[in-house]
């Protein structure tokens, strides 16, 4: 073949009506799809690589699946990346249609990654079981003589070490796709906790590994140089990040003066001159999984290190140095009654960080967490569709079914009062007034206005987008999905064990951690 068209892909989701999740304007861009491309070379051997990229979420015509036909002399690879587990049908499906139109087809993402997907591979479509540094140019090399393998990565989940491309940033029409033009990167990957419902941990390990500073710097350059206006350092643990003095000091004596976000664990209420750095670097918001004021429910999640009695620090050294702080919370741990998620709700409302996201407890598979619970008998939802956060998937043993999303958009509403919001960006104007202002308010204000419209519709606020648009359904792939991997739900996984060597990776990292 003359040469290799690769079209990377991050799926959408089919919703509770059926349709793909679609919107006129998305939210938040995903991060692998701009790094596999930029790590993707021209060149694959003798042959040509051209490399495309559709985000299924900001997709709103359907002509973007013609991409998946080879055209005379060509081979072709659709790469599903980012995987979770509520995307795993549209994955398959795509997947499925690519074949059917003579495209190679991989999966690779979070939940290849970290569940059995053995009862899907061997039919045709790959199955990336590691990070895509250490398969993806032998992906590449098979997909260019049409002898893909049903697996890649069965023997290492992680590579020692990070040495990424500089990011190709998206087209200015891309760009314009999103609510506002922003980019993600990773300086760092992996997370020294062990918290059972989170997945990061399977995904990327404990082990904490960063990437060169420069190739960070030139990253930033090159999005402010193509019109990005934010960027999302997609880290886990930014204030655990070896290098990051060292990137924040390079920042701000380059005057890259490009506003990100950042998530900090809650240990970030220690590290005053941290804070202080990043904010003169440009920080404009701190990501905290505060999840819960209970300390019992925190340590029954084995999330030790969070002390409810410093999110208040956390908050007030944020407003010092002008940024805004932002609190995840999860309702329906199991100890959690009705009563308790609203004495949450009072509690997070005094302490007024300026924005908060809220999400019901989903037992994500491949965890810990949702060993246990299938385990014990409590897991009620067969379909992985709706494992997104936003709905009932487990008998809870205090609250009703319908009970826990009443509470969230509960939450959505009072959380995001009129009087709240409005004091919050009088703070803000009274504030510090630098390149970081304007992404401060839109943070505030946007999510704010985006919460109360969305909530009011029953619909999470963090759903992909704003304007949904129906165009397809899963109705549409049901036939090719049961002809090519012969099921109409994909049966509930167990999750794939680490390799030998993955799990000595982890040893040494605790031993250096503990």
């Amino acid at each position: 073949m003359s040469s290799l068209r690769v079209v990377i892909v991050k799926p959408s989701k089919y919703a509770a009506d059926g349709f793909v999740e679609r919107f006129r304007r998305g939210f938040m861009p995903n991060t692998t799809v701009p790094y596999l491309a930029s790590m993707t070379p021209r060149r694959v051997g003798e042959a040509r690589c051209d490399v495309e990229t559709v985000d299924e979420y900001v997709e709103t015509d359907l002509r973007y699946l013609d991409r998946f036909e080879p055209r005379p002399g060509e081979r072709t690879l659709v790469a599903l990346v980012g995987v979770q587990s509520h995307q795993l049908h549209r994955a398959l499906d795509l997947a499925a249609y690519a074949r059917s139109r003579g495209a190679e087809a991989v999966v690779g993402g979070p939940h290849p990654m970290t569940c059995d997907t053995s009862m899907l591979q061997g039919r045709g479509v790959a199955f990336a079981l590691s990070e895509a540094e250490t398969i993806w140019p032998a992906i590449l090399a098979d997909a260019l003589t049409g002898e893909i393998a049903p697996a890649y990565g069965r023997e290492q989940r992680w590579g020692e070490l990070l040495a990424p491309p500089v990011l190709v940033p998206p087209s200015k029409r891309n760009l314009a796709r999103y609510a506002v033009p922003m980019l993600g990167i990773y300086p760092a990957r992996g997370c020294p906790y062990s918290c059972n419902f989170c997945s990061v941990i399977k995904i990327a390990g404990h082990r904490v590994r960063s990437q060169p500073v420069e190739t960070t710097l030139a990253s930033l350059r090159a999005a402010k140089k193509a019109g990005v206006r934010f960027v999302m350092f997609t880290s886990d643990n930014f204030n655990k990040y070896g290098e990051v003095n060292e990137l924040l000091e390079a920042m701000i004596a380059e005057r890259i003066e490009l506003p990100f976000f950042a998530q900090c664990d809650a240990q970030i209420h220690r590290q005053e001159d941290l804070v202080e750095r990043m904010a003169r670097a440009g920080c404009h918001q701190i990501f905290v999984g505060a999840e819960s004021f209970n300390p019992e429910t925190l340590r029954g999640a084995h999330k030790f290190h969070n002390d409810p009695a410093r999110y208040a620090k956390i908050v007030a050294l944020c407003r010092e140095n002008g940024i805004t702080s932002h609190f995840s919370n999860i309702l329906g741990f199991p100890p959690d009654t009705e009563k308790g998620i609203l004495d949450h709700l009072a509690t997070l409302r005094e302490l007024a960080p300026d924005v908060a996201s809220f999400y019901i407890l989903t037992p994500i598979p491949g965890t810990e967490q949702y060993a246990d619970f299938r385990r014990d008998g409590w897991i009620t939802e067969r379909n992985l569709d709706r494992y997104d956060g936003t709905c009932v998937t487990w008998r809870h043993p205090n609250l009703p079914g319908d009970a826990l999303p009443k509470l969230l958009f509960r939450c959505y509403r009072e959380f995001y009062g009129v009087r709240d919001v409005a004091g919050k960006l009088a703070r803000l104007f009274r504030g510090r007034r630098d390149f970081r202002l304007f992404s401060a308010l839109f943070a505030v204000f946007g999510l704010s206005a985006m919460s109360r419209l969305a909530s009011a519709r029953g619909l999470h606020p963090m759903a992909g987008g704003v304007a949904r648009v129906r165009r397809d359904g899963a109705s549409d792939y049901a036939a090719l999905r049961r002809r090519v991997f012969g099921l109409d739900l994909a049966p509930l996984p167990d999750g794939l064990a680490l390799s030998r060597a993955d799990e000595e990776t982890n040893r040494r990292a605790k031993l250096v951690t503990a």
